[in-house]
């Protein structure tokens, strides 16, 4: 189960990382696509912490970083490449998946600060409260939860564009990912508790 865990977590890091270049209207609200997939990694990295303790925890996050960022260095390389003539221009990899750098950054630093912190309160947590595996999630969420959503908004959108839809997008971030996070309390009780660190 833990392997599926830490698969699952680098996973949703590198779609949700794809998926915010673009910006959807969600019950009318803007949002950025990530959110659709990003609130499980909170989650997730929780469920790491428990199976595989703080060190692994962290490890995964910067992992998740790295991946992330290797990944869109290498899709602006295709992006620049020539197309092959013989096949056609392919123009839509770069209209679709040619990273935006100020995005990339945004999301990259917002994920490893939020994750990063969200694993101290889980750890916290653990040491003060020991009991309720489910306030654990609940708790350390509810500060990493803002916390991403505040950063992401900031570093991607901030003066680009009106900071009406800036807000949106961090409100609607919060909320979808605080109703992912009371919709996967229960999944902390899926692994079993290793050795933390």
């Amino acid at each position: 189960m833990t392997i599926i865990v830490l698969a699952a977590y680098i996973a949703a890091q590198i779609l949700a990382d794809v998926l915010s270049l673009r910006i959807v209207l969600l019950a009318g609200m803007s949002i950025d696509a990530g959110t659709l997939i990003y609130p499980f990694t909170f989650t997730l990295r929780d469920l790491a912490h428990k199976a595989v303790g703080l060190r692994g925890a962290r490890v995964l996050i910067i992992t998740a970083a790295v991946i992330n960022l290797v990944m869109a260095g290498l899709f602006w390389l295709v992006s620049i490449l020539p197309a092959d003539s013989a096949v056609g221009p392919q123009s839509e990899f770069g209209i679709v998946l040619s990273p935006v750098w100020r995005i990339v950054f945004a999301s990259i630093i917002a994920e490893v600060v939020s994750e990063l912190t969200d694993t101290e309160v889980y750890r916290w947590w653990v040491a003060r409260v020991r009991h309720y595996q489910w306030g654990r999630v609940l708790v350390s969420n509810a500060v990493s939860v803002p916390l991403d959503s505040a950063l992401f908004c900031a570093l991607a959108f901030y003066g680009t564009m009106p900071a009406s839809v800036v807000w949106s997008i961090f409100i609607s971030n919060v909320a979808v990912k605080s109703a992912v996070t009371m919709m996967s309390l229960p999944g902390i009780y899926i692994v079993k508790e290793g050795k933390d660190e």
